[in-house]
């Protein structure tokens, strides 16, 4: 069956009102049904609860409590890199920006301007740059981290559809990363006498009940239809390398572009390569 084929159905469900649904149940504070989700979520999965800061699946009130829990200390440490991996999962696509085209999956690209919700002057900064996409799958920890450390300039909300973001649906749903629903991150730093900007796109997906960030608390819901724009330039909220800026409710996937010239990427990664969080990224060329 070809991709294209086999993501026929999700044009067909009411991917808007099952994720509502699905955040309703993930939220839910229901005792021992919670729990019992929770528990067979586990075996399905094969999540590594031992790692966990809580690893008793009954301390969770709520499935959203236990898809975003904590780790140990030590679970997850930091490498001596200037760009670490934000997130555990597993690499969708990475490499060069093509003008100012993202490489998707094999006949299927899109563009910085598309992704970052039609600001052509936000976008024109990374023409050539580079880019990573970073899946989450439903087994993996869902708290994002940064890269490297830098200041909050804006968070821009961008309306869009709640396709999956699985391997098979971005080979067969044409600009799905600049098509569904997201939440579009931009912060300056520096290293090594260079200042810089980034983003960093945290991308909604069915089932995806929110999307939240540590300045913010839940950027959606509400689901308004309308791009909405908070800036922050003046607020000074900083962040270091590895620390968290935000996380999904239930799996989803992390968009990130970067300025012609500023990183090689680690040697060691390649498309599908299971990835962890504080890994090495690149390092600084």
């Amino acid at each position: 069956m070809s991709d294209r084929l086999a993501v026929l159905p999700q044009y067909l469900v009411p991917k808007r009102a099952l994720t509502v649904f699905a955040g309703i149940v993930a939220g839910a504070h229901a005792g021992v049904i919670t729990t019992g989700i929770i528990r067979r979520f586990v075996a399905r999965y094969a999540v590594n609860m031992d790692e966990a800061a809580e690893p008793r699946i009954e301390s969770y009130a709520c499935f959203n409590d236990f898809f975003t829990r904590a780790l140990k200390d030590g679970a997850r440490p930091l490498a001596d890199a200037d760009f670490t991996c934000p997130v555990d999962g597993a690499i969708s696509q990475f490499g060069a920006i093509e003008r100012d085209q993202i490489f998707q999956a094999k006949g299927h690209r899109y563009s910085t301007r598309a992704l970052v919700g039609g600001d052509a002057s936000l976008a024109a900064e990374f023409d050539d740059g580079a880019f990573a996409t970073l899946y989450l799958s439903p087994r993996d920890y869902h708290r994002i981290h940064m890269p490297c450390a830098g200041r909050l300039l804006r968070m821009v909300y961008v309306p869009g559809d709640l396709f999956s973001v699985n391997p098979v649906t971005a080979r067969g749903v044409p600009g799905l990363f600049a098509r569904n629903e997201r939440v579009v991150c931009l912060f300056e730093s520096s290293l090594q006498g260079r200042n810089f900007r980034f983003v960093l796109t945290l991308v909604g997906a069915t089932i995806v009940g929110s999307m939240a960030t540590v300045w913010h608390g839940l950027v959606n819901p509400p689901r308004s239809g309308d791009i909405r724009v908070w800036d922050y330039g003046d607020s000074g909220v900083v962040l270091e390398q590895g620390q968290e800026m935000g996380r999904f409710l239930l799996g989803s996937t992390v968009v990130m572009l970067f300025p012609k010239g500023l990183l090689q990427f680690n040697p060691q990664w390649a498309p599908s390569r299971a990835i962890r969080m504080g890994e090495p990224m690149s390092a600084a060329k």
